[in-house]
């Protein structure tokens, strides 16, 4: 008896674009082993199912923070919280966060801010239907510095902290290292407009890592962090949100060195703005932040980073999304179709961006996924609408299926 199966749609993405007349997708076990347009004939002992809205290859969220969620811990604090709390707090904190993950459509994750390397321990639990993850342990940076409080501490000045530091995650088995080259707003004290590491010893730690086979991506919210974080050879730049006294805008000439290394950018884009608290409950130094920045509309600022990412798509630099989920109220787990959404707001075309949380963010996570392609994993989502002319269809997921395992039920097609 076929171990095989399919599923079929009138419309679909295939990871890099919208094909027309649909397609019909074969899977064995936990591969995709054939694609073929709209209605081709199946072998009679091949099980077929037929579905209304967009398939699409399960989403991919590139930034994401396991350890911080819900009420209190994805409120402001909520990786300090996690930096104090308990093994089994921190357990169920993740469970919970990887399940509102993968009922969003989100079948791998990358975690990319941990504390005592415990996202690790959640790999593999695709059994369960949970999000395959992509974890890289506490993230590194120095001596009361940005997200010092998870523990991934070193010390430039220290003979062997970076050697140490590096070792450990390699032993760990961590699969992707992040370092924090500027300052965050979530850390009082830290600098958001500089940079964390000098030139040298943020050199050495990129060679450290790549030397021991892994990519390193890199935390920058300041347009010297960005710099230092190019010019030292990182594969990755998280936020890349350029800000400078009096704004936020990336120079010419950095995004043309990007784009000459090849390095990827998430702009960690997105957030639900019912969510933000009052401004007069933000704290002290974020309100001092937003006034040294110019910032005094919110709506505008988003708008105008939105839009910035139009820069990034010119000039050829590879764009992923990530939500940088769990690190504050605006950003809960499985909301990346957000940050898809706002870069259709910011110019782009639907495709390009699905794209980058699907073939561009699996390639980026090097997982093979992604993709509605013979070869690669059955990861698979069924979004309401026509995801083609209406971006928000893939905040309506309707049907998950996770290395071929179906994990939320797909609507028969009404035909």
């Amino acid at each position: 008896m076929s171990t095989r199966w399919a599923i079929r749609a009138d419309r679909a993405f295939d990871g890099r674009g919208f094909v027309r007349g649909g397609l019909t997708v074969v899977v064995e076990t936990d591969r995709i082993v054939g694609v073929e347009p709209g209605m081709c004939v199946l072998p009679p002992d091949v099980p077929l199912t037929e579905v209304d809205g967009t398939l699409l290859p399960g989403l991919v969220d590139c930034h994401v923070h396991l350890v911080a969620a819900g009420t209190f811990p994805g409120s402001p604090g909520s990786l300090e919280w996690a930096g104090a709390a308990g093994a089994s707090a921190l357990d169920d904190v993740i469970t919970t966060n990887l399940r509102a993950q993968v009922a969003a459509g989100v079948t791998t994750v990358r975690d990319l801010g941990d504390v005592d390397f415990r996202v690790l321990g959640h790999r593999g639990r695709k059994g369960e239907g949970l999000p395959r993850v992509v974890a890289a342990g506490p993230p590194l940076t120095i001596p009361a510095g940005h997200c010092h409080y998870l523990g991934g501490v070193v010390d430039p000045d220290e003979p062997g902290s970076l050697e140490r530091a590096v070792a450990e995650r390699v032993e760990r088995g961590v699969d992707v290292v992040k370092v924090m080259a500027s300052g965050g707003f979530l850390t009082p004290g830290s600098d958001q407009l500089g940079a964390q590491f000098e030139l040298a010893p943020l050199r050495r730690l990129v060679d450290l890592v790549h030397a021991a086979g892994l990519r390193i991506v890199a935390h920058t919210h300041s347009v010297p962090g960005a710099e230092v974080a190019v010019a030292a050879g990182a594969d990755g730049l998280e936020h890349f949100t350029c800000l400078a006294q009096g704004g936020a805008a990336a120079p010419t000439e950095l995004l043309e060195r990007v784009a000459a290394a090849g390095m990827t950018v998430d702009p960690t884009l997105g957030n639900d703005p019912s969510r933000f608290p009052p401004v007069s409950d933000m704290p002290p130094h974020i309100l001092e932040m937003l006034a040294r920045l110019g910032i005094t509309d919110r709506d505008e600022h988003f708008a105008r980073a939105a839009r910035n990412t139009l820069r990034l798509r010119e000039h050829g630099i590879r764009v992923v999304s990530g939500l940088d989920a769990g690190a504050n109220p605006a950003k809960p787990h499985g909301l990346l179709w957000k940050s898809v959404a706002e870069l259709v707001r910011g110019g782009w075309p639907v495709d390009e961006a699905v794209a980058t949380a699907t073939s561009a963010a699996a390639d980026d996570c090097g997982v093979e996924a992604g993709r509605l392609e013979a070869g690669h994993l059955a990861d698979l989502l069924v979004v309401d609408g026509d995801l083609s002319t209406d971006v928000t269809a893939l905040g309506r997921p309707s049907a998950v299926w996770l290395g071929g395992v179906e994990v939320m039920s797909a609507r028969p097609h009404p035909g």
